[in-house]
């Protein structure tokens, strides 16, 4: 895919998360996977102060975020990179954690700025595909030819419903055949194009949105 396509993608999607999303949820997604990354639960509290707002104007928000998962005690555990486990088993600094979707995976290390080890398991065929991301990109991907599938999602305020259940790893595009077949308008894009599609949607979602909250 060129740069071009990758462009013209991430147009669209950029545009399907402004329409299921706002300014205020995209910046405290953004403050939660840095927190998250500790492998620990984040209090409201805690959240409140690294963003330097009402504990109420958080609570406001958190309650319109269907996706954000939290435990027992009020405390976020998930927000796109999660304690709780999920196919996508995503390794940094020897702490094991978990991202909603493959382009999670993807996306998360750039604005970490640190190595991650990522592993899980293709969606048809469960063989393993691992990637290793630095802060500067795709340094491995075992099967080379692996792929991660795409849809364009629908205008909801539950992303992970609507986006990250349908974007995973596969081991091949043969073995993401099957899958396609049963997903009208989804594709594909080999790890390393999925990457730099991640990383420009961060840059959008996370950078430019951020700024505006």
């Amino acid at each position: 895919m060129t740069n071009q396509q990758i462009e013209e993608l991430t147009t669209v999607l950029d545009a399907s998360f402004r329409e299921s999303g706002s300014a205020q949820g995209y910046a405290l997604f953004h403050h939660l996977i840095l927190l998250l990354a500790e492998g620990k639960p984040v209090s409201p509290a805690r959240i409140a102060a690294v963003m330097e707002r009402s504990s109420e104007e958080l609570e406001t928000i958190l309650r319109q975020m269907p996706s954000i998962e939290l435990d027992e005690e009020g405390n976020v555990v998930g927000a796109g990179l999660t304690l709780r486990p999920t196919p996508h088993r995503f390794t940094i600094n020897d702490r094991t954690l978990f991202t909603w979707c493959a382009l999670d995976a993807l996306m998360f290390p750039g604005l970490l700025g640190q190595t991650v080890q990522v592993e899980s398991p293709c969606a048809t065929t469960g063989t393993p595909v691992r990637v290793k991301i630095t802060a500067d990109g795709v340094e491995q991907v075992e099967p080379p030819e692996a792929v991660v599938s795409l849809v364009a999602p629908d205008a909801s305020a539950d992303i992970r419903r609507s986006f990250c259940d349908y974007v995973n790893f596969f081991s091949s595009n043969e073995a993401a055949s099957s899958w396609l077949s049963k997903h009208p308008g989804a594709t594909t894009l080999p790890v390393k194009e999925a990457y730099r599609l991640g990383r420009r949607l961060a840059e959008s979602i996370f950078v430019i949105k951020e700024a505006g909250f």
